[in-house]
């Protein structure tokens, strides 16, 4: 039996259990399977794919989920403590118990995607699948063969959304299973939001979620988007994400990654209109054996476009970290922007990091920029610090974070900035004069 076989087994009983659904997604569902069949499973002798194993998904055998439960106090122990528009995923499914979306706006909808489908699928059916669609990758096509559950989130014009709006995915313990996440972001013009995704679960969890995410930004709408990955070490996670932004839009991604034993992120922005500006800032912390794959890409569609992008990786043990990140600047696409910057911080000599960044350039009146850069904390740093009364962990947990501080500053929820410093750096005493001792420890080595 093929890898893929086993998938589209569990899909054909799956489908089979599906009744008076609209005809479109059907076949919407039939194109992603067609083309998940024909694609199979990438391995490294894809180029997108060299430094990416994914045998342990393609030859896992994963259940689907048929119940959210999980209780009050096991996901307030594990989740963001956030006064957010709140969606619970439990192993993919909808979860009304652990919700809360009561005091929305009119002018905004948050709703689990099953909902959407079955109250207006007319609604969902023109801009799901537009962007991504089934040509994304073969994660993109098998996501869409189980098309069934995830959010919609749409934003009336100049409606600015006071509180954060939450999507968070929890992993349970005990049979491995599959979920397919389909997320859907309609921003209209003018509008103004913030969105989580948050991936977390129960420790000796070992499932597999494989995301697709469409965000669409009108003229003028700015979108912040937290995506906090610390998913269970046993987890296999796939995200792919691609946004879409007309003239004068801008979108920041704060990509953060501490979970997972296999982890792939695809992101995608496409700057249509002229005035459109995407910021990426990614981290990525890798332990053990924790596999961390990052591709990204930016597409320069129109002239007087921008983009900037920083990703750092901290890698230990024996964890191994890819980046590639990609600057594409189409014909005609005059005066846009575009800088990139990867830097990686190695904490063990067996640690592996494959970085390459790229830049794709046929216009001739542009400024860009791309640079990469791997290393290890500086001993006489660490000496340094310690001359001053601090022990070594908490001197390399100062040093490991101020090496992450340059896009840690970027966030600006308080919440998810000291998940990742915990995870980082460790528990360190109670507010530390970090900037202050750092500049110190440079001064003596001085």
């Amino acid at each position: 039996m093929s890898d893929t076989q086993t998938f589209l087994d569990t899909l054909a009983t799956r489908s089979q259990q599906r009744a008076g659904e609209p005809t479109w997604i059907a076949a919407r569902r039939q194109a992603g399977a067609a083309r998940f069949d024909a694609m199979g499973f990438p391995t490294r002798r894809d180029e997108e794919w060299k430094y990416t194993d994914v045998r342990a998904i393609a030859k896992g055998n994963f259940a689907l989920a048929d119940n959210a439960e999980f209780s009050q106090a096991q996901a307030a122990a594990i989740t963001l403590p956030l006064d957010a528009y709140r969606l619970t995923f439990v192993d993919g499914v909808f979860s009304a118990a652990l919700s809360n979306v009561d005091a929305l706006p009119d002018s905004v909808q948050v709703m689990p995607l099953s909902k959407a489908l079955t109250d207006n699928h007319e609604a969902v059916g023109g801009p799901l699948g537009r962007l991504t669609g089934v040509d994304f990758s073969t994660f993109a096509a098998l996501n869409t063969a189980f098309m069934e559950e995830g959010a919609v989130v749409r934003i009336a014009p100049g409606t600015v959304v006071e509180k954060p709006i939450l999507l968070q995915f929890l992993s349970r313990a005990g049979t491995p299973v599959m979920s397919h996440p389909r997320i859907l972001v309609e921003a209209a013009g003018r509008s103004e939001a913030t969105l989580i995704e948050h991936y977390v679960g129960e420790a000796d969890a070992a499932n597999f979620t494989n995301v697709v995410a469409e965000l669409m930004l009108d003229r003028g709408a700015i979108l912040n988007h937290y995506k906090l990955q610390e998913a269970p070490i046993g987890d296999l996670h796939v995200a792919s994400i691609h946004v879409e932004q007309n003239r004068d839009s801008r979108y920041t991604s704060y990509n953060l990654n501490l979970g997972g034993a296999l982890v792939r992120n695809d992101l995608i922005s496409d700057l249509n209109g002229q005035g459109a500006e995407t910021n990426f800032y990614g981290l990525f912390f890798g332990q053990g054996r924790q596999h961390v794959d990052n591709h990204t890409k930016v597409n320069h569609n129109a002239p007087l476009t921008f983009s900037n992008e920083n990703y750092k990786g901290i890698l230990d043990d024996r964890a191994h970290g890819v980046f590639n990140g990609k600057v594409y600047v189409k014909r005609d696409s005059q005066k846009i922007e575009g800088f990139q910057s990867n830097q990686n911080l190695l904490l063990s000599d067996r640690a592996q990091i494959d970085a390459k960044p790229e830049l794709e350039i046929y216009a001739d009146d542009v400024k860009c920029s791309h640079g990469t850069t791997t290393g290890q904390l500086d001993e006489d740093a660490i000496y340094a610090l310690r001359t001053r009364g601090i022990d070594e962990a908490t001197a390399r947990g100062l040093l490991t974070l101020a090496f992450a501080g340059e896009v840690l500053e970027k966030v600006a929820l308080d919440a998810i900035a000291e998940r990742v410093e915990l995870a980082v750096a460790g528990k360190l005493p109670e507010r530390f004069n970090l900037a202050g001792l750092v500049e110190a420890a440079a001064a003596l080595n001085d």
